[in-house]
């Protein structure tokens, strides 16, 4: 049976809120697998509860890992990881939903077992391009079988062995074409020379968060040289870490500061971090709003009326920056995110579709959208099983009275927990404050 579409809450008064988001996704599941390959029993602290990090674990349960939720300090249980045994012998089947992460990252790690190991996901996932790994294991001398032009459904047959050196790929579609191969480079007889043979990768910031918690395990990473990255052999360390926040996940309570006029802080903010998240320091204040980091609480304040901006690569941050600039009152041009075609839907056409469903006008370009100013109306905000057209439809919701998102449980894949903290954000508001209108 199909939900009703969830009526997006409307913020009739300035917000005055403050948020504590789950932990990330992109880091979860990084310390997942590097868990399951490490040289010793591993612990997560606070980890990601959702779709994404649930089927991470599931897939390298299958493989061999022994995964298993203890008590921890917070308010979800830390996860405990034995890793695959050496010499394991498999024979299993991976979901892997519409989790990107799993879909790259486990099959380098299945390759490194004897046995095989079949993957498939959901339909959405079979139109995901995978051609760039299983490339690039099929040039590591792993036998593939399947993957018609490159997607799912395939099948890893694995030696028990990976012979490693030198392979190119063209990582121009995903980061997580790199990311993938070095996460399990350090387990391969002669580790990894990656070279990137394509155009400009996107997403770079996600390889540099992998690199990071490589060195942090004891990985020696050469990435000296731009598109080359070297890891040699060796062990990963087992390790006990407190995981970050999702800085990602921060984005639509940080953008809704903006759309009420109001102010959102959320504490717990890293200084230092690897998260492509942390962007919103510098893309909320070319958009109107005053953005400061004290004693660890970053502090939203919108201005009086939302700014159009020329923002370059904003990554999987663009669904919440594409509806903070359909509520802008000058024009935006968001450039740098062409590989958001092949993300869990087509998010520059449904961006365009859905925006301008709700009276705006937005058009597709090569490489990203322009969005003008529109008056919106109310409606119906699809969300294509994306999370981040989800959130991006609750985000003109704030502004826009009458505005339904679609499927707004797909928000599970990596923050389940999503509408009612929606809806508990919106109860905080400024006492007796009155939204101004630019």
């Amino acid at each position: 049976m199909t939900a009703a579409p969830w009526p997006a809450p409307f913020a009739a008064t300035p917000l005055d809120a403050t948020v504590t988001i789950p932990a990330s996704k992109s880091l979860t599941n990084r310390y997942l697998v590097l868990a399951a390959l490490a040289g010793g029993a591993s612990r997560l602290r606070a980890p990601l509860q959702s779709r994404d990090s649930d089927l991470m674990i599931g897939a390298l349960r299958a493989l061999g890992a022994g995964i298993d939720e203890v008590p921890g300090a917070g308010s979800v249980p830390d996860l405990a990881v034995t890793p695959i045994p050496a010499g394991h012998t498999v024979d299993a089947a991976v979901d892997c939903g519409l989790a990107g992460t799993v879909m790259r990252f486990v099959p380098p790690v299945a390759a490194l077992l004897s046995g095989t190991v079949a993957f498939d996901g959901d339909p959405a996932a079979r139109v995901r391009p995978m051609a760039p790994v299983l490339a690039a294991l099929e040039g590591l001398g792993v036998r593939v079988e399947g993957a018609p032009d490159g997607f799912m459904p395939f099948t890893v047959h694995g030696t028990g062995t990976v012979r490693g050196g030198h392979v190119a790929v063209d990582a121009g579609g995903s980061s997580q074409f790199v990311s993938a191969i070095l996460l399990a480079a350090a387990r391969f007889e002669g580790g990894i020379h990656l070279e990137h043979n394509g155009t400009s990768v996107p997403s770079v910031d996600h390889i540099a968060m992998t690199v990071e918690v490589l060195r942090s395990l004891g990985v020696a990473v050469d990435d000296s040289t731009p598109n080359h990255w070297i890891v040699a052999p060796g062990p990963i360390a087992a390790f006990d870490v407190l995981l970050e926040q999702d800085l990602s996940n921060a984005g639509p309570f940080l953008a809704a500061a903006l759309a009420t006029r109001g102010t959102v802080r959320i504490p717990d903010w890293p200084l230092n971090t690897t998260q492509v998240g942390d962007k919103w320091r510098q893309i909320l204040p070319q958009l109107g709003a005053t953005v400061t980091l004290e004693d660890g609480v970053l502090t939203v304040t919108g201005g009086p009326q939302i700014l159009g901006a020329e923002l370059s690569d904003t990554s999987e941050l663009a669904p919440s920056v594409a509806a903070l600039c359909a509520l802008a009152t000058t024009p935006s041009r968001l450039r740098g995110i062409a590989h958001l075609r092949g993300h869990e839907t087509d998010r520059l056409a449904a961006l365009v579709a859905e925006i301008n469903a709700l009276g705006g006008d937005a058009v597709e370009t090569e490489d990203g959208l322009i969005i003008n100013p529109a008056p919106l109306h109310g409606g119906l905000f699809h969300s294509y099983e994306d999370h981040r057209m989800a959130t991006a439809g609750a985000i003109i919701g704030l502004a826009v009275p009458g505005v339904a998102v679609e499927n707004i449980a797909t928000t599970a894949k990596t923050m389940p927990a999503f509408p009612q903290m929606w809806s508990d954000m919106v109860a905080q508001t400024a006492a007796g404050g009155t939204r101004g209108r630019g």
